[in-house]
């Protein structure tokens, strides 16, 4: 059984956990325990590559073209409604890096000021 102290990358509030790992099994254990966080690091149905819809119908892609899809309905969008259509939020707990490069993609590349972090919600 292998234990480590870690803060869930969900919690606003910093809340320290214990994770306990027995091959398969995860169980997160600290103040706050929570049902969310059994199974938390490697559940197993989660997905592996990006899924497209086309027709109605869920298929595998490359990430490439998930990107490229992403990017053509944010600029349909913004292009329909104005970059003020766009909101971001950012994480407090971030580092200045992830924060500036959020900021900096909504502002350039969606032409909104409508940026916040989650620490004034």
């Amino acid at each position: 059984m292998c234990r480590a102290a870690t803060v869930p990358s969900r919690c606003a509030m910093g809340y320290r956990s214990d994770m306990q790992r027995s091959h398969q099994d995860h169980v997160a254990r600290g103040p706050r325990r929570r049902r969310k966080g059994r199974n938390y690091g490697r559940p197993l149905d989660r997905l592996t590559s990006p899924m497209l819809r086309k027709g109605g119908v869920l298929r595998q892609a490359t990430w490439d073209e998930a990107l490229d899809r992403v990017a053509e309905g944010f600029a349909a969008i913004r292009d329909a409604h104005g970059g003020e259509s766009f909101g971001m939020f950012s994480c407090s707990k971030s580092t200045n890096e992830m924060n500036y490069a959020a900021q900096k993609f909504i502002r350039t590349a969606m032409g909104s000021n409508n940026i916040d972090s989650c620490n004034r919600t």
